[in-house]
């Protein structure tokens, strides 16, 4: 008994939102303790940590050779084995340090179209990091958690969440998921599209980093009631020579149209594949959109207005997963039917 007791002070559960661009860990009592962007830097004859986190996103493009920076998850699942278990045993590291000495237990977030070869993989990088035992967790069902919507009730909720790697469209009611949807098209894809549009229409060549700071900055889905553009530095791909253009609010919304366009239609695949009971449900409470994807201006409204149903935004997008898996993780007597085997 004393044992126990011991154990749970010193050993603080975590949970963590593993995500393609940003990775979350949330403890008891703490909330989130740790939000960082999910990137790694090692040298590369011994594979020695440099930098992990906002210290490594700033050497993605700016290594030199003897340095491999990258992003270790790729479409919301593990690309790069080692590089994960370098950044997950960092991350669990810096949190250990301040909740604890032992072993946690960690429950992860994963992609609802994850693979039982991606989930070993995951579970494997967590435990070689550190943790004593692995649970995972979809993440729309984390997010939807974290949300506070009433999964336990017999009422169809339906949530999206945008995150770095993929779009995840859940419908979730007394505790189980009536349909999902796990689409690779989300905040990295609409990068790479800005990237694309700077090349072809102004034929110079941006970085991943300058084209998030783009999105964000002045990305929209919807149009928007003050004209919004900023300068961008780049690469001219004829002279080879550095060049500054503008670009405009009204650039990036086509940019990034396509990946806009793919979340909608997986949205109406959701409503096409649900029974009628769970889709009146929905369309009496509304969409709630959860992930860092769901803070592109307009993108409600937008949704709003082509399936004429109330698009609800989290309270906290960002952390709507991480904060379920710590709901999950304090209840997990009501909430591990939940868990993936």
């Amino acid at each position: 008994m004393i044992f126990g007791s011991l154990l749970g002070i010193f050993a603080k559960d975590m949970g963590m939102d593993l995500g393609t661009a940003n990775t979350l860990i949330y403890t008891k009592g703490a909330g989130v303790v740790l939000n960082e962007p999910s990137a790694v830097a090692v040298q590369r004859n011994n594979g020695r940590p440099i930098a992990v986190g906002h210290e490594a996103k700033k050497y993605l493009g700016r290594t030199s050779p003897d340095i491999v920076a990258s992003r270790p998850l790729k479409d919301g699942v593990i690309a790069d084995f080692d590089l994960a278990r370098v950044m997950i045993r960092e991350f669990i590291s810096r949190v250990r340090s301040s909740v604890g000495f032992l072993k946690p237990r960690m429950l992860i977030g994963v992609p609802s179209g994850v693979t039982q070869v991606e989930k070993r993989a995951v579970i494997e990088s967590a435990e070689q990091a550190g943790a004593r035992s692995v649970f995972l967790i979809e993440e729309p069902m984390a997010a939807a958690i974290g949300a506070g919507l009433p999964i336990h009730e017999p009422t169809g909720n339906m949530v999206v969440d945008i995150g770095g790697g993929t779009t995840e469209v859940a419908i979730i009611s007394l505790f189980s998921t009536a349909y999902s949807e796990s689409v690779r098209v989300a905040g990295d894809e609409a990068n790479e599209a800005i990237m694309r549009y700077v090349q072809h229409n102004y034929q110079m060549q941006i970085g991943e980093n300058t084209a998030e700071h783009i999105k964000i900055s002045i990305g929209s889905a919807y149009p928007q009631e003050r004209p919004m553009s900023m300068e961008v530095n780049g690469k001219d791909l004829v002279k080879g020579v550095p060049r500054t253009i503008t670009l405009t609010d009204g650039e990036v919304r086509e940019a990034i149209s396509e990946p806009v366009e793919v979340i909608l239609e997986s949205i109406q695949r959701a409503f096409e594949k649900t029974p009628a009971e769970l889709t009146a449900d929905i369309a009496r409470e509304g969409i709630t959109l959860a992930g860092g994807g769901a803070l592109i201006r307009g993108l409600d409204r937008l949704i709003s207005e082509q399936l004429q149903i109330r698009v609800n935004l989290a309270d906290d997008p960002l952390t709507s997963v991480v904060l379920g898996t710590g709901v999950a993780l304090q209840n997990m007597k009501e909430y591990r039917r939940v868990f993936v085997n």
